[in-house]
Formats: C-alpha cells, sequence, structure tokens
C-alpha cells in the first residue's frame, strides 16, 4: 500500500498545475477592435467594372484556442448603416429597400458553428451569416492569426485576414435593372474582405 504526506500531495498538484498551465493559457477571448477592423465588399456594376464599399463598424468576440482551432469560435454584429462606397447618393441607395433596408434591418450577424485547419496556417470558418433578415450558411477563408503584440497602452492585440464571396440574391437582395445592351445594373455575385484586429480581454 502507497501512502502519500499532506507535502507529496501538495507537490503532485504543483506538477499537475504546471503542466496544465500551459493548456489554459492557450486558450483566450478577443474583442473586436471597431476602430481597427472593416468589411470590405465588391461587386459588378454595368458589367464593366467593379464597386467598392465598407462597413465601417463591426463588433464581436472571438475565443481562440491556439492548440486547437477547432475549439475556437467567433460572434460578429455588422451596423449594416455604417456601408460607405464613396459615394453619397449611391449609399442611400443601397441603404433603401432596394436593397439593405437598414431602417428594418439595421445589423447583420455572423456566428461561426465550425473551423477546419488548411494549408500554411491557413483555415476555415464556417458560419451563419445573418442578413437582409435571410440566414444562409457562409465560408470565410482565414490568412491565419497573426502573434500577439503588445501595443504602446500595454494592450495584447493581434489581427487577421479572411475572405468569401456570396450571392446577394440568396439573402433576399434581388433589385436590378436590365440594361439595353444586355446584360444586368448590378451582379449577383459578391466578394468580401475583412480586415479584423483584436484586443485581448482581461
Amino acid at each position: 500500500m502507497i501512502r502519500f504526506t499532506s507535502a507529496r500531495v501538495a507537490g503532485l498538484f504543483t506538477v499537475a498545475f504546471l503542466f496544465a498551465a500551459p493548456v489554459l493559457a492557450s486558450a483566450a477571448t478577443w474583442n473586436i477592435d471597431p476602430d481597427h477592423s472593416s468589411i470590405g465588399f465588391k461587386v459588378r456594376h454595368l458589367m464593366v467594372s467593379n464597386v467598392k464599399g465598407v462597413f465601417g463598424k463591426v463588433s464581436g468576440i472571438v475565443n481562440i484556442d491556439d492548440r486547437d482551432l477547432a475549439k475556437s469560435s467567433v460572434t460578429a454584429t455588422i451596423d449594416t448603416t455604417s456601408i460607405d462606397t464613396g459615394v453619397a447618393k449611391r449609399d442611400a441607395h443601397l441603404k433603401s429597400p432596394d436593397f439593405l433596408d437598414v431602417a428594418k434591418y439595421p445589423t447583420m450577424t455572423f456566428v461561426s458553428t465550425r473551423i477546419t485547419k488548411g494549408s500554411g496556417g491557413n483555415f476555415k470558418v464556417l458560419g451563419d451569416l445573418t442578413l437582409h433578415g435571410v440566414t444562409k450558411s457562409v465560408v470565410l477563408d482565414v490568412e491565419g492569426l497573426s502573434p500577439e503584440v503588445k501595443d504602446p497602452m500595454g494592450t495584447m492585440r493581434r489581427g487577421a485576414a479572411a475572405s468569401a464571396t456570396i450571392n446577394r440574391k440568396d439573402f433576399g437582395l434581388t433589385w436590378n435593372k436590365m440594361l439595353e445592351a444586355g446584360g444586368v445594373a448590378v451582379g449577383d455575385e459578391v466578394k468580401i474582405n475583412i480586415e479584423v484586429e483584436m484586443t485581448k480581454a482581461k
């Protein structure tokens, strides 16, 4: 029969904690920094060029487990009223019931459902995008996470970039006009580019 003294038991708990600590430290909660994050998009216009724009207000929480990214998660909210294409008249039209109908749908949300590893440190985030009152599954291709850095104020930060492609008609955004020469005024495919900077929750 093996007997453990109180000192022996304490020592075993200390060793166990030291081995467990790196695992616990690998998981952290990060807040999306609205001042340094944006959701960019690009859509075909008149079949001859692309119009680019950005949603300037985004917030959310990212739980990151560096040891096992599959255990990570993302929840983000985008303010649809913050759309900006550089042309006030066009922005007003995009905010109208013809498109985003921001009075009725002032936000869109993304909630991750699964994260899988890719090559070269990249990974895919599968999640539910709710836009214009419609929820569809969307895949974000993420270009890896930056290492943690400390800003001059002592806050830990890291960032990530991602991209995706959606069909606006899948979300009920169907407005369009036929052109005399054939084709339509606005393309259906919307390419999305995401730049996110995060601060570590204390």
